[in-house]
């Protein structure tokens, strides 16, 4: 008796074309982020880069959908905004806010969303329903928050041209509601794989199979 090992059917995850469910998925989650554009953003005084609802959409498509495909829906967003939709919070769109200081964060959302996935991807498989919760915030913080900070510092450092300690200085007014929607975007996370277990973008398990 020979035994052989080989990948289900389909192949690997990462490695497989995007299905017409795939991209059903990605544009649902560009619908995601354009409807939280509709929370109305606000600007601290003395600041310029708006607070707004849309990060968690960001944690949300990684979280949900995993790493391949919450990038795309991220992109897919990002595209509505450069073609002139007012998708942004408060109505924003157009080429012109990625010449703001804005854009470290606009340009941030597809690798957030990536990283958010890639992560949840592998702390999916987490036995207890406490773990599988924290998994999803560290997620969450890891890619939503400081993934995501990263971008934004550079990004505000280029337009405002200021130094990068100068830049990081100000996040400090975002990451009170940050970290709210870190624990928001978990609990939905969770809450939408305990109903639809099969949704996430993950590679599927080798099995063992044996002839004769």
């Amino acid at each position: 008796m020979t035994g052989t090992t080989g990948r289900q059917h389909g192949g690997s995850a990462r490695g497989r074309v995007f299905t017409a469910r795939d991209l059903a998925l990605v544009a649902v989650f560009a619908g995601v982020m354009a409807a939280l554009g509709l929370v109305p953003a606000w600007t601290a005084p003395g600041f310029s880069v708006p607070i707004t609802a849309q990060s968690m959409g960001v944690m949300l498509a990684g979280g949900v959908l995993g790493g391949r495909r919450g990038a795309l829906s991220m992109l897919v967003f990002l595209a509505l905004v450069a073609i002139g939709l007012p998708v942004l919070a408060g109505g924003r769109g157009g080429l012109g806010v990625f010449a703001g200081p804005s854009v470290g964060f606009l340009v941030g959302f597809p690798v957030a969303a990536y990283v958010v996935g890639v992560l949840s991807e592998r702390l999916h498989g987490v036995a207890s329903a406490t773990g599988r919760l924290a998994a999803a915030l560290v997620a969450n913080l890891v890619g939503g928050v400081v993934v995501l900070y990263v971008f934004g510092v550079l990004g505000m450092a280029v337009n405002l041209r200021i130094p990068i300690d100068e830049a990081t200085t100000l996040l400090w007014i975002y990451v009170p509601g940050d970290l709210v929607k870190v624990v928001v975007a978990a609990l939905v996370v969770r809450a939408v794989h305990a109903g639809y277990p099969g949704l996430l973008d993950r590679a599927p398990r080798r099995k063992q199979t044996s002839s004769v």
